[in-house]
């Protein structure tokens, strides 16, 4: 295996001019570098990660720890970082919480243990003991799409509030009034965001927002199938279902076919985290689309930022509603067509 001597010797500069090309340092000649990197791609060679890290105490990797792998959602997030990290010259370990604070918890200390250089966190939980200890040391960090209240780190992340007052004004406009949402646990911010922001818009409106249209869910689909089921037993049911994630929509969805009704004739659906495959669904679904990719290459930056001493920045990107055709948008035939079940005639 070349050494970085056979580097230095091939391209005929020092050893230091080598070090400081391979670290990006701009104190070197348009034409040295080119030399450098023409004999390292020739010579093959691959510097050694582990002695770099214990000479510049840095390892160049960044630790990701999402929400829950499984959602859409957070799989794009983090193909984004992954590679924003990588164009940086970072590699990235992927921890899954599984929307659970002790797993979070769990991934954060071990990739602490691997002496990642920063942290990116959608928190699980609203509160955790360890994150607060983590930006209290000074280890850079950044919440991503989710944060915490209190703790003094930058956040980067989409706001949905007027997505959400965009979505209530089409439902009105189709002649909709009795809308209810699955709410994601209020413990997270994100979940606790969508459902204020919807009450309201639904204030906006003039419209009712009672309890009994106002379920708790988890992010998870199990529980946008059972909030759902609460919904279509009430005595005057809903006539539009928005779920606050992807998931939630998937089991609102599930829930609406076992009864039998369909969508949107009987009652309609709308989801917060567009996805590839709701236009697919049928009736394709109409959503609230958060900018993904932007999401995921902006927090890395800061991340960076953080890491390299420059100042952080906090980024917040617009999320937009994604009309389809899953409340009676004339694409799923007129409101008027629905049936009388829904009314609860």
């Amino acid at each position: 295996m070349a050494s970085i001597k056979d580097v230095a010797a091939q391209a005929g500069v020092s050893v230091a001019t080598v070090s400081r090309v391979l670290n990006s340092h701009p104190s070197v000649s348009p034409d040295a570098r080119s030399r450098v990197l023409a004999a390292v791609d020739a010579l093959g060679y691959r510097p050694n990660a582990v002695a770099r890290s214990l000479r510049t105490d840095q390892t160049r990797t960044l630790g990701l720890v999402i929400s829950d792998v499984l959602n859409p959602y957070f799989t794009a997030l983090a193909r984004s970082v992954e590679e924003e990290a990588r164009a940086l010259g970072y590699s990235v370990i992927i921890g899954n919480a599984d929307e659970r604070p002790e797993q979070q918890d769990h991934h954060v200390r071990t990739l602490l243990d691997r002496r990642i250089d920063g942290l990116l966190v959608s928190p699980a939980d609203g509160e955790s003991p360890l994150l607060h200890e983590v930006a209290r040391t000074g280890t850079p960090m950044v919440f991503v799409d989710r944060w915490m209240p209190g703790v003094d780190v930058p956040v980067v992340r989409a706001d949905g509030h007027r997505a959400i007052q965009d979505l209530v004004a089409h439902l009105h406009a189709l002649g909709h009034r009795r809308l209810a949402i699955i709410a994601g646990p209020a413990a997270t911010t994100t979940g606790d965001e969508r459902v204020e922001a919807f009450r309201e818009a639904m204030r906006t409106h003039g419209l009712a927002l009672p309890d009994a249209y106002i379920g708790q869910g988890d992010f998870q689909a199990d529980s946008g199938r059972r909030v759902t089921e609460h919904f279509l037993s009430l005595p005057e049911p809903p006539e539009i279902v928005f779920a606050a994630d992807n998931l939630m929509a998937l089991g609102a969805l599930d829930a609406i076919r076992a009864h039998g009704l369909r969508v949107p004739e009987d009652i309609g659906i709308a989801a917060f985290d567009d996805i590839p495959w709701f236009v697919h669904t049928g009736p394709p679904i109409t959503a609230i689309a958060q900018p993904t990719g932007d999401l995921g290459r902006a927090a890395v930056r800061a991340l960076v930022d953080v890491i390299e001493g420059r100042p952080p920045q906090s980024v917040t990107l617009p999320a937009r509603l994604v009309v389809r055709s899953s409340c009676g948008e004339p694409a799923g035939g007129p409101p008027s067509n629905r049936s009388d079940r829904r009314s609860g005639l």
